[in-house]
């Protein structure tokens, strides 16, 4: 799932720190994949599902 860096870097900043916050920002492309920035997330200490089920909203069809 794509979603917009700020969503993430405030994300990470409610449940990290703001020096990854800050890190994030400058490192993370305007549009995160959940997919192909796996990579770059768990560097900040971010799940994709649990970002994704935070800021994901409720999608249809996972879990259940």
């Amino acid at each position: 799932m794509e979603l917009d860096k700020k969503q993430v870097v405030d994300f990470i900043r409610e449940h990290a720190d703001q020096t990854r916050a800050d890190q994030a920002q400058s490192e993370l492309p305007e549009k995160v994949d959940t997919d192909k920035h796996g990579d770059l997330l768990a560097k900040y200490g971010v799940q994709p599902q649990d970002l994704l089920s935070k800021l994901g909203g409720g999608l249809g069809g996972l879990g259940g």
